[in-house]
């Protein structure tokens, strides 16, 4: 299979794509990447519309998107843009729609863009599987045609343009049974539309593929890309985004791993960051990820093209290594918290790595976001670890202390050549692209004790290290390697995105067997702000690793970001049931808002709490219906009854402090 599906994996370059024209803010070619995000109040609320579009666009959306689930929504459409431009706005619109042709064709004459999803425009879904023969096949496409045509049609006549978006849970009967629940089946429900459009010679196009499993959603758009050129179509801009990303740290990283994994490669022309917090929270998140790529191709450290690219990069399998120690192999990616800074630990420090002291009883106790290693680096702790928690010193202190075994050093590529002491079973070395010579990979073929940090102060980090991979596996080597990425002077929200798109995009590609993070911060500080800042860090480090889906180590939260559809308070909802589970390590939890972004969009969930009417919730086991209408006020209850049935529940536990 041809494995090209972005301009350049070594030299950051955009993508040229189609120019599409958005009520006079064009889309693609070499314009910005656009910021776009969706209201949550009621389209029927057009007072209320308003003032909410007017708060996102000072938050700086470009576009704004509004549900239109019926003809009434999508003439309302018309009321809203022209209060709008009353006030002096004229952001262009663009109206949401699932299941309803009708008030597409209505909505594609007032506002500036519609979005359909292929896989409730003309199907219904009802959970079937359906064999097909090529005849009876193409007589599905062939009624698909005629149910869509007409809104093809009115977008050509009127200069509106439409988003085909795909999402990963609301796939059809019809393409599940074809090509299963796969990034194959999102991209063939998207191109079955767009070459009806082509078709009508219609192309103010712009694609999506959206998944909340941000593996699925990678693959799906890198496939996309593939195969508008293996078929020679036009090259429609991409609107990037995690589908029910969820709220604050972890869905800004979730957003991060999808969508800066892609920005990295060069693709995407327009970025919407879903949250379950208020619309004008997601403009900035977005601006703060596409920013990062302004200056990209001036700021970066040139390096030679990739003659030989050994993953698949639409499927996910994990690159094969040793096991070292607990390191690679079949071990979960590891953590390690940098604590080098803090010249004498205590006890009570290790708190905030994830080991809680009691002195009361003398022991430790290790909470799911436990490290599994600390670098220490010129200072060695002089008290014994708790169990599950390993020290890693630099190499000249690792020399000259005692205890040498219960220590692992770390040594630069030089020292790791010319050393003749070395720990018997686990020896980290730090590495850079450049460090990568014949000798050091002819020795590393040798050698079973060796845990490679890899590390690059290139502008183009992610494909940096990359290529190092990339180096290693095409020679044959099999040692294992934990990504470590240091950061300047950068803020915490900086340095959330930058590190879970830099790591995260190497995660998706099952490179990297674990994650050491580091930043830089004023002199002044004292210690207690750099336990804070190691706490963060350690933090992000376990959250990166659920983002990409290669360490679940807490409960998840698949939760749409409201929008007009919502019949409860999502983010109030969210935080009460989050507060009553958030212990149930690995368990995922879809919240829904209704039943649009119901058991479809949640394919990815265990359980699924969806809106089905005022103050009505219906509760899922995966996509199956186990309760229609139960009171919302007993609702939470009753999951967690669910949960007991499944024998996945566990009463929460307070550690000793």
């Amino acid at each position: 299979m041809n494995k090209t599906y972005c301009p350049s994996l070594t030299t950051y370059q955009r993508r040229k794509t189609r120019v599409v024209n958005i009520g006079g803010l064009p889309l693609g070619g070499d314009y910005p990447i656009r910021v776009q995000s969706m209201t949550t109040v009621d389209t029927m609320d057009t007072l209320g519309s308003v003032e909410q579009c007017i708060r996102m666009i000072e938050a700086g959306c470009e576009y704004i998107r509004i549900t239109a689930p019926s003809i009434k929504e999508a003439e309302n459409l018309r009321n809203i843009k022209a209060e709008l431009a009353r006030r002096g706005y004229r952001v262009p619109l663009i109206a949401d729609i699932h299941f309803t042709p009708n008030a597409a064709e209505v909505a594609a004459r007032i506002v500036e863009k519609v979005r359909v999803n292929p896989g409730n425009y003309a199907d219904k879904k009802k959970f079937e599987v359906i064999e097909y023969n090529d005849t009876t096949y193409q007589a599905e496409l062939d009624r698909i045609r005629e149910r869509f045509v007409p809104l093809v049609r009115i977008c050509k006549e009127h200069g509106t343009a439409m988003r085909i978006g795909t999402n990963h849970g609301s796939l059809s009967d019809r393409i599940l049974s074809r090509y299963g629940d796969t990034p194959l089946g999102m991209v063939e429900s998207a191109l079955e539309f767009l070459r009806i459009c082509e078709d009508e010679q219609y192309y103010d196009i712009v694609i999506s593929m959206k998944a909340s499993n941000t593996q699925v959603m990678v693959q799906a758009y890198r496939l996309l890309v593939q195969k508008l050129e293996e078929e020679g179509l036009q090259p429609y801009p991409l609107h990037l985004g995690v589908t029910e990303a969820g709220e604050a740290e972890d869905g800004r990283i979730k957003s991060a791993v999808g969508i800066g994994t892609l920005l990295e490669d060069g693709l995407g022309d327009t970025v919407r960051v879903s949250l379950t917090e208020a619309p004008e929270a997601e403009a900035p998140v977005a601006k703060a990820l596409i920013d990062r790529y302004t200056h990209r191709a001036e700021k970066a450290q040139p390096m030679k093209p990739v003659c030989n690219v050994p993953i698949n990069p639409f499927q996910y399998h994990r690159r094969e290594t040793a096991e070292v120690e607990n390191i690679g192999g079949q071990n979960v990616p590891r953590v390690v918290a940098d604590l080098s800074r803090l010249s004498d630990i205590k006890y009570a420090d290790l708190k905030c790595v994830g080991h809680l002291y009691s002195m009361l009883l003398d022991k430790f106790n290790m909470n799911d976001l436990g490290a599994d290693y600390i670098y220490t680096g010129d200072h060695p702790i002089t008290f014994m670890l708790p169990n599950g928690l390993k020290e890693i010193v630099n190499y000249i202190p690792w020399q000259l202390a005692e205890q040498q075994k219960d220590r692992h050093p770390l040594l630069t590529a030089k020292q790791y050549l010319s050393a003749t002491a070395l720990h018997p079973v686990l020896n980290f070395v730090e590495a850079s692209i450049g460090d990568l010579s014949d000798e050091l990979v002819q020795r590393l073929k040798q050698d079973t004790s060796v845990v490679l940090l890899l590390q690059t102060s290139n502008e183009h980090a992610m494909p940096e290290l990359r290529k190092c991979f990339f180096r290693l596996m095409n020679n044959g080597v099999q040692t294992p390697c934990i990504i470590k990425r240091a950061y300047g002077q950068l803020s915490p929200d900086e340095v959330q995105l930058y590190a879970a798109t830099d790591v995260g995009g190497l995660l998706i590609d099952g490179l990297g067997d674990g994650v050491f993070l580091s930043t830089e911060l004023l002199p002044e500080q004292d210690k207690a702000d750099w336990v804070y800042t190691i706490e963060q860090l350690n933090n992000l480090s376990f959250g990166i690793l659920q983002a990409a889906r290669t360490r679940m180590s807490k409960t998840e939260y698949i939760s749409c970001p409201s929008c007009g559809r919502t019949l409860f308070d999502l983010q109030e909802t969210t935080a009460m049931i989050r507060k009553r589970t958030d212990h149930l390590k690995g368990v995922k939890i879809g919240i829904m808002g209704c039943i649009v972004n119901g058991p479809g969009e949640m394919a990815d969930a265990d359980y699924g709490y969806v809106g089905v009417g005022k103050d009505k919730i219906a509760l899922y086991r995966g996509q199956k219906v186990i309760k229609k209408a139960v009171p919302a006020d007993r609702a939470v209850d009753e999951l967690i009854n669910l949960i007991r049935e499944d024998d996945r529940w566990i009463e929460p536990v307070r550690l000793e402090e």
